[in-house]
């Protein structure tokens, strides 16, 4: 802890004074984020660190498992993150990240016994859909660190799907001012891996590449254009 505090000093001294500018402008204009990101409270995974963000560049949101629990009439923290990022700040793009060797997708790869922490085995019921899929649709005969691997990739793909109940976020999606990202960070490699809407498929992010989307901005009505009264 003394070590964590030395480092509060050193932001005080140098870091603050460097940058200045850039916080007294948060603070009289207050923040404008260009995205909100749901990652994984893995202290090994950082947001800002990754995407090389400074102070009000990104919401963000962090629990055990990257989890945005379906949209229910209960108040809970990720949903009023959600909410306030999408209807107070604005914010147009929203990325779920995972991580590579996450603990929470272990305890569900081996079906870990967690009596003994009932509110992180009710937690993780949020990712039951993901479990599913890799019991029934990825071969049994893989390594540990390969089912770890799909059970990953596989929530992230079931924790978008949450977001979409959220109706800021359906509403945002129907006009066609919000896009859904889903990324996976290797923390081995050093690499993060999206995932691309058309092929279903996560990629690497290369710079020059398109960004893969998991879900483009772009109107999406689904009664297309008003229809037309007949004239009496």
């Amino acid at each position: 802890m003394n070590e964590l505090i030395g480092r509060v000093f050193s932001f005080e001294k140098h870091v603050f004074p460097n940058q200045s500018v850039l916080y007294n402008r948060l603070a009289s204009d207050g923040q404008s984020p260009k995205a909100l990101m749901i990652s994984c409270a893995d202290s090994r995974i950082v947001p800002e660190h990754i995407m090389q963000a400074d102070p009000g560049d990104l919401f963000v949101c962090r629990n055990a498992g990257n989890i945005v629990p379906p949209y229910a009439t209960q108040n809970g923290g990720v949903s009023s993150t959600v909410e306030y990022a999408v209807m107070a700040l604005g914010v147009r793009d929203i990325i779920v990240c995972g991580h590579s060797d996450c603990g929470a997708m272990k305890a569900l790869v081996n079906e870990a016994p967690l009596a003994a922490m009932p509110n992180v085995a009710a937690w993780l019921r949020h990712s039951r859909a993901a479990q599913k899929v890799c019991q029934d649709s990825y071969p049994d005969d893989v390594s540990d660190a390969e089912k770890v691997r799909n059970m990953t990739l596989e929530n992230v793909v079931v924790q978008l799907a949450h977001l979409r109940t959220h109706p800021s976020v359906a509403s945002g999606i129907a006009r066609g001012e919000i896009a859904l990202h889903g990324w996976m960070v290797d923390i081995h490699a050093g690499q993060v891996l999206g995932l691309d809407g058309e092929t279903g498929r996560f990629v690497p992010l290369r710079e020059g590449e398109p960004l893969p989307v998991a879900l483009p901005h772009a109107q999406r009505l689904a009664a297309g254009a008003p229809v037309a009264q007949a004239a009496e």
